[in-house]
């Protein structure tokens, strides 16, 4: 992978190579390559020698290097072979079982993994590196079974077998254009270089057409590149200025990337200046900008004030002063004891991204998020996970201002190249409830039927269509409860009297829920006859008291009744024919205001809606006769025992209770496609 390399100083060196130095000038030669950072080259040459080096320390120690600088440039099985042989070759050192389960994770060999970091924290048990690993290799697995809604795609118009990586918007206001770099054909450089063995790297800009087409990248003139390596370009948010990293080289120095400033001139940028706060003997790059182009993040490798081996720093504008102030760590919630890279701070500058190969991760570096608090502290890095995150490496992330989409870098797996430019967006989230309204007797659909959503803002609602459907368009983070609501126009042929609202409510949430998803939820309506049954309320022999377990039934009436809220009913009790006609009569008159009573006392029901009405003997269900034909006495007794019932009937659905809590604001429903409309409606005007 490009993006590190160029990072590399003598001061990064892993091991003592004080043994080989003693050694043949071609061993020298290596170990100076892979020293500097020559990782290319350094392969090359260690290849040569391996044959020659005797089975001791000094073999081991050069195959752990080739291992070292495969991982360096991206080739993760060349790492793996390289490190799996020092091990073979006795080299003691545990971080070569680290990095050969570090190599087999980065190429998603997560269980041949976790046994090699098993192995290394037996080895170095003080070392949380081993025991982390494990943990992470098996979250990594679990990320990978259950994605996050982001949507990846590889930008193939752009990208080449070569490196493409750092992309940034040329224009911050129309996000139509973008700078990356590249080692592709057409740099300025022109010549291979030994870090990575491609071509020296140069920004390049493409642009995007009308139909969302991007061209051909050509490479920005001088003088924004060079015959050196360019690193990032980042514009400020007027345009008026932009930072640039640089790699300048000297052939008998480390290579030291540092940042330089660039004005307008004309269509393009003028000479790049240093900026003030760099040091020759370190390491400045990836810049980003924050909104009012006053504060700039970076990586640098000044171990002094780090915590790591690179760290992100940002620096402030002195205005006054007219230069950039000390660079300062962005704190350990950012960095670490392994490598931060690409920062990128957020339109608003309220997160900032970046990434990082020690927080918990998926493999190599991934991309992670901090929010700033309100001392200018960052919170816990929160990983951003598959599949924006991979078990290769994950980096450059950028937002396109306060959308949720941009682009990142990866070298994972199915790409054109070694490092590759990816878009990314984050659908939105689509909930909707839907159902049918059918009737309990034949399963047909009722049409017409208002279907309620109740929300902590109000109602919505809706008509179920000809086929006894009905969808409602929901949001994300809310409550939510459908129910049902009939009148007398609500008929079907089979029922003219129409239908009684459903006592069930749908109850769901989108609170939390991170995926698309349908709710479904069906009612079914019970149709109005003549005498409508609720379950039986039978009272003892000569008795009109309501007590359990009688009143469940009549609990059951009382939810139809808060259900059908305009419903005025005839409550109605039957009596057997046994003793005479006046006697039956008035039993069940009291066993109908006994019932009334309840509803109306215990549950609250306006009297003007129920009508109590005993009628004796007088509507028998089951005749003396054929009670006589029973078998039993038994059997007898429970055909009595039916004629002794409590039932009701629909008098008119006009009630309105002037004491009834105000309804929630009915609001407009919601139109696929649209935002949902805070506009609420007159309840006058929509009240039936």
């Amino acid at each position: 992978m490009n993006l590190k390399l160029i990072f590399v100083t003598v001061a990064t060196t892993f091991v003592s190579i004080t043994s080989i130095q003693g050694q043949s000038k071609a061993i020298r030669n290596a170990s100076n390559a892979f020293e500097s950072g020559e990782y290319y080259t350094a392969i090359n040459l260690y290849k040569k020698i391996l044959p020659k080096i005797g089975k001791d320390g000094d073999k081991g120690l050069a195959l752990f290097r080739v291992g070292q600088a495969y991982s360096k440039i991206g080739d993760f099985k060349g790492a793996e072979t390289y490190f799996a042989k020092a091990i073979a070759a006795k080299y003691q050192d545990p971080e070569a079982v680290l990095k050969l389960a570090e190599s087999k994770k980065m190429q998603m060999k997560y269980e041949e993994a976790i046994i090699e970091y098993k192995k290394f924290a037996n080895l170095a048990p003080g070392d949380e590196r081993g025991k982390n690993g494990e943990k992470f290799c098996e979250q990594a697995k679990e990320w990978q079974k259950k994605p996050t809604r982001w949507k990846v795609d590889n930008m193939a118009l752009i990208n080449t077998k070569d490196a493409e990586y750092a992309p940034a918007y040329a224009d911050n206001k129309k996000y139509s254009k973008l700078y990356f770099v590249s080692t592709r054909e057409g740099s300025l450089g022109g010549k291979v270089d030994g870090v990575s063995g491609g071509l020296h790297e140069d920004i390049f800009e493409t642009a995007v057409d009308k139909n969302g087409k991007w061209s051909t990248p050509v490479p920005l003139p001088e003088p924004t590149n060079s015959v050196y390596n360019e690193g990032a370009l980042i514009v400020s948010k007027k345009g008026d200025f932009a930072i640039l990293a640089r790699c300048p080289e000297d052939k008998f120095l480390p290579k030291k990337m540092q940042l330089y400033k660039l004005g307008k001139r004309g269509g393009g940028w003028a000479d790049p200046e240093v900026l003030n706060f760099c040091v020759d003997t370190l390491t400045y790059g990836q810049p980003s900008l924050s909104k009012d182009g006053l504060t700039l993040y970076f990586v640098s490798d000044d171990l002094a004030n780090g915590k790591g081996k690179h760290d992100i720093y940002f620096s402030k504008y002195d205005v006054k002063e007219k230069k950039w102030g000390a660079p300062v760590n962005a704190g350990p919630n950012v960095n670490t004891p392994g490598e931060e890279y690409f920062p990128f701070i957020t339109s608003d500058d309220n997160s900032l991204y970046f990434s990082s190969d020690y927080h918990q991760g998926m493999g190599g570096l991934d991309i992670f998020k901090c929010t700033k608090t309100a001392d200018g502290s960052f919170t816990a890095a929160e990983n951003l996970k598959s599949p924006v995150n991979s078990p290769q490496d994950d980096f450059g992330i950028l937002f396109e201002g306060v959308k949720e989409r941009g682009y990142f870098c990866s070298n994972r797996e199915g790409g054109r190249g070694s490092d590759d430019i990816y878009s990314f967006y984050l659908p939105p989230l689509a909930f909707k409830s839907e159902g049918s309204v059918l009737d309990a007797v034949n399963n047909k659909p009722i049409p017409n039927v208002t279907v309620k959503c109740l929300t902590k803002k109000g109602v919505y609602e809706t008509k179920t269509d000809k086929l006894g459907k009905y969808t409602f368009n929901l949001d994300p983070e809310e409550n939510y409860e459908l129910y049902t609501e009939t009148d007398a126009t609500i008929t079907t042929p089979d029922y003219p009297k129409g239908f009684l609202a459903s006592n069930e409510r749908g109850k769901f949430t989108t609170i939390g829920v991170n995926e698309s998803q349908n709710f479904k939820k069906d009612f079914v309506l019970t149709p109005v006859t003549d005498e409508i049954k609720f379950g039986s309320v039978l009272f003892e022999l000569a008795k009109w008291d309501v007590n359990p377990p009688y009143t469940d039934t009549l609990d059951f009436l009382f939810k139809t009744l808060s259900d059908n809220p305009t419903l005025v009913i005839e409550l109605s009790a039957h009596t057997d024919s046994r003793a005479d006609g006046e006697y039956n009569d008035t039993l069940s008159s009291r066993r109908a205001r006994a019932a009334k009573d309840y509803l109306v006392k215990d549950k609250g029901i306006n009297p003007k809606r129920i009508e109590a009405v005993g009628y004796g003997e007088r509507k028998l269900l089951i005749k003396d006769d054929v009670i006589a034909k029973a078998k039993s006495k038994q059997e007898q007794e429970a055909l009595h025992a039916k004629n002794r019932r409590v039932v009701f009937s629909v008098l008119s659905w006009d009630f309105v209770d002037p004491a009834a809590p105000s309804k929630p604001p009915v609001l407009k429903p919601k139109v696929v496609g649209e935002e949902r409309s805070e506009d609420i409606e007159d309840n006058d005007a929509t009240d039936n």
